[in-house]
Protein backbone atom coordinates (compact mmCIF):
# COMPACT_ATOMS: atom_id res chain seq x y z
CA UNK A 1 0.00 0.00 0.00
CA UNK A 2 2.86 2.38 0.87
CA UNK A 3 4.40 1.64 -2.35
CA UNK A 4 1.07 2.41 -4.33
CA UNK A 5 0.91 6.01 -2.27
CA UNK A 6 5.26 6.63 -3.77
CA UNK A 7 4.16 5.39 -7.01
CA UNK A 8 1.48 7.95 -7.02
CA UNK A 9 3.01 10.70 -5.89
CA UNK A 10 6.21 10.05 -7.79
CA UNK A 11 4.01 10.12 -10.73
CA UNK A 12 1.96 13.36 -9.57
CA UNK A 13 5.44 15.08 -8.67
CA UNK A 14 7.35 14.04 -12.22
CA UNK A 15 3.72 15.37 -14.47
CA UNK A 16 4.07 18.92 -12.64
CA UNK A 17 7.68 19.35 -11.63
CA UNK A 18 7.65 22.81 -13.44
CA UNK A 19 4.11 24.21 -12.18
CA UNK A 20 4.51 27.14 -9.35
CA UNK A 21 5.06 25.50 -6.12
CA UNK A 22 4.92 27.07 -2.31
CA UNK A 23 7.18 25.81 0.85
CA UNK A 24 5.93 26.59 4.24
CA UNK A 25 7.51 25.63 7.47
CA UNK A 26 11.21 26.54 6.97
CA UNK A 27 12.87 28.03 10.22
CA UNK A 28 16.05 30.11 9.70
CA UNK A 29 18.61 28.77 12.08
CA UNK A 30 20.71 31.48 12.16
CA UNK A 31 17.49 34.04 12.72
CA UNK A 32 15.13 31.57 14.22
CA UNK A 33 11.83 32.83 12.55
CA UNK A 34 9.89 31.31 9.52
CA UNK A 35 11.93 32.41 6.43
CA UNK A 36 9.53 33.27 3.87
CA UNK A 37 10.19 31.74 0.36
CA UNK A 38 8.83 32.97 -2.68
CA UNK A 39 7.31 31.32 -5.01
CA UNK A 40 8.82 28.52 -7.55
CA UNK A 41 8.56 25.91 -9.70
CA UNK A 42 8.01 22.20 -8.26
CA UNK A 43 11.56 20.94 -8.80
CA UNK A 44 13.00 23.70 -7.10
CA UNK A 45 10.87 23.09 -4.21
CA UNK A 46 11.77 19.92 -3.71
CA UNK A 47 15.77 20.74 -4.28
CA UNK A 48 15.44 23.06 -1.59
CA UNK A 49 13.63 21.12 0.79
CA UNK A 50 15.67 18.21 0.62
CA UNK A 51 18.74 20.00 0.77
CA UNK A 52 18.17 23.42 3.03
CA UNK A 53 19.72 21.34 6.28
CA UNK A 54 23.40 22.01 4.95
CA UNK A 55 22.66 25.52 4.36
CA UNK A 56 21.20 26.74 7.97
CA UNK A 57 17.38 25.98 7.86
CA UNK A 58 15.48 23.75 9.44
CA UNK A 59 12.44 21.90 7.43
CA UNK A 60 11.85 19.29 9.24
CA UNK A 61 8.48 21.01 9.56
CA UNK A 62 8.44 21.82 5.66
CA UNK A 63 5.43 21.30 3.17
CA UNK A 64 5.33 21.53 -0.22
CA UNK A 65 2.15 22.66 -1.55
CA UNK A 66 1.31 22.56 -5.25
CA UNK A 67 -1.24 21.60 -7.77
CA UNK A 68 -4.66 22.11 -7.60
CA UNK A 69 -6.25 22.93 -4.34
CA UNK A 70 -6.58 19.58 -2.73
CA UNK A 71 -3.78 17.92 -4.46
CA UNK A 72 -1.60 16.10 -1.57
CA UNK A 73 1.54 18.28 -0.13
CA UNK A 74 4.93 16.94 0.13
CA UNK A 75 7.04 16.48 3.31
CA UNK A 76 10.29 16.91 4.17
CA UNK A 77 10.77 12.97 3.78
CA UNK A 78 9.03 12.90 0.67
CA UNK A 79 10.96 15.35 -1.41
CA UNK A 80 14.27 14.26 0.09
CA UNK A 81 12.97 10.76 -1.54
CA UNK A 82 11.87 12.30 -4.82
CA UNK A 83 15.54 14.01 -5.14
CA UNK A 84 17.50 10.93 -4.40
CA UNK A 85 15.01 9.02 -7.21
CA UNK A 86 14.70 11.68 -10.09
CA UNK A 87 18.36 14.76 -9.03
CA UNK A 88 18.11 17.17 -11.64
CA UNK A 89 15.77 16.04 -13.82
CA UNK A 90 13.15 17.59 -11.58
CA UNK A 91 14.20 20.81 -12.60
CA UNK A 92 13.95 20.71 -16.38
CA UNK A 93 10.88 21.18 -16.91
Amino acid sequence: MLLALDDAISTAVWAGRGADAEIRGVVDLTNRIEARMGAMSLGRAIQFVANASVLGYDVRGAMVFYGETGTPSLRMSNCEHLWAQYGGALLQA
